[in-house]
């Protein structure tokens, strides 16, 4: 008979009804660790006490924020990911990382989850410089079908009909997804001479930035679809390109519909 490990022992000893902290002193394990052990055990056989079933619009057909969810869809396209579950962790988890300059941007992308998903409940991870603000449901994939292997600007970025439906309905809610990750707003400056004096003109204009062609292609699309010109410069090195709104009437509209970053 195989030996169980030493997880696979306390599990089986907790599953007799031993408590926590006799499970350890037998093991020689600490008790937060056995506790550890107990909960991803009666998460992954759907037993926590009080546990909500994950929404899902398309598994259990749950109503769907589609504002909400066209904006969290362009953040997840920008600096989003899906980490699948393993031995360490047993559900899905979306983790969008933000910049710690915008608080106001990370409480947006907070209230976002809770909106898409309001039987699961998101959580901030601090790390140098920024937030990853993170939800956990094994419906993430459902939501997220873009998601896997790989970065995304290796695999093909394509939105479902269901998707590009949201998206046709709620533009600027996920073009304010994708500026919020991957763009930003700033203020140009010039100078010029007019009746022999030198004068200061500032200018404001939008840039977004991915190195995904599929990502920038549905990022122009959809300018297009809102009547707002743009220009793609020369791809860098790197394969990033970037996308330009300078355009007098254009950032005024981007003004009225997202602004800048806060």
């Amino acid at each position: 008979m195989a030996v169980r490990s030493t997880r696979e022992e306390a599990v089986h000893l907790l599953r007799q009804g031993i408590r926590n902290c006799e499970v350890a002193r037998r093991l020689g394990v600490p008790s937060g660790t056995v506790g550890a052990w107990k909960h991803h055990d009666l998460a992954r056989r759907g037993k926590l006490p009080g546990r909500k079933r994950s929404a899902c619009v398309h598994c259990h057909g749950d109503r769907l924020d589609r504002p909400a969810y066209a904006y969290l869809l362009g953040l997840y396209l920008g600096d989003g990911y899906i980490l699948l579950p393993s031995e360490c962790r047993s559900t899905q988890s979306l983790q969008i990382t933000c910049d710690e300059k915008w608080p106001g941007i990370i409480d947006s992308v907070e209230q976002a989850m809770r909106q898409v998903l309001p039987n699961n409940t998101p959580c901030r991870v601090r790390r140098t410089g920024c937030r990853d603000v993170k939800v956990y449901s094994n419906h993430l994939t459902c939501y997220f079908p873009q998601h896997g292997p790989g970065r995304k600007h290796e695999r093909t970025i394509a939105l479902e009909p269901w998707q590009q439906e949201i998206v046709d309905a709620h533009p600027w809610e996920f073009l304010r997804g994708l500026i919020h990750s991957d763009g930003c707003r700033i203020t140009n400056w010039t100078t010029r001479t007019v009746g022999g004096v030198q004068k200061r003109y500032e200018y404001p204009r939008y840039f977004f930035t991915n190195t995904s062609t599929d990502i920038i292609r549905l990022f122009t699309d959809t300018l297009d679809a809102v009547g707002v010109q743009w220009k793609a410069s020369v791809p860098r090195p790197t394969g990033q390109v970037n996308i330009s709104v300078a355009r007098k009437e254009s950032v005024a509209l981007m003004d009225a519909h997202i602004g800048p970053k806060y």
